[in-house]
């Protein structure tokens, strides 16, 4: 089954590209690898939500937060397919970087990247497993609770 099938099983149609904020493309390829920049959770040009992670009142709850960065992995392989010329020349996953705007109490971060993971092996199914890295960090672009960047493998 090919890539937009399985995208279009699971219900998930790509958004445009997020143009970049700053100095830099969206996505690059090297040899049969394709490199996202960072993706926020971006939904036509806006971010869904602004904040620390955390629990607590004025936190962003850790759900929410996993839900945004599933967004942040589907801007990711809309960034990949623009790269390479369409979504069914993506052929796996190799690494997962996960950044989360964390309040410093908080340290569930790799639950929250969990987000980006499940979405990946949904749609890719055994080629999407990857290594991965989930990080917390004071703050990231534009107040975004969570930030992705993927490489995929392509079909040269």
């Amino acid at each position: 089954m090919t890539i937009s099938k399985r995208m279009a099983e699971l219900g998930i149609e790509l958004p445009e590209v997020v143009a970049p904020l700053a100095a830099y493309v969206s996505a690059k390829t090297s040899g049969s690898q394709v490199f996202t920049a960072g993706q926020l959770p971006m939904v036509s040009g806006e971010l869904e939500a602004t904040g620390k992670v955390g629990d607590g009142h004025g936190l962003v709850p850790a759900s929410d937060a996993k839900g945004y960065a599933r967004q942040c992995a589907i801007n990711a392989i809309a960034a990949a397919a623009a790269a390479v010329g369409g979504v069914d020349k993506l052929t796996g996953v190799v690494r997962v970087v996960g950044f989360v705007a964390a309040d410093p109490t908080f340290t569930a971060i790799p639950g929250v990247i969990n987000g980006a993971s499940e979405l990946l092996r949904e749609v890719f199914g055994e080629a999407g497993a990857h290594a991965r890295s989930a990080v917390g960090v004071a703050v990231l672009p534009l107040d975004s609770p969570v930030e992705v960047e993927v490489i995929f493998e392509f079909a040269v």
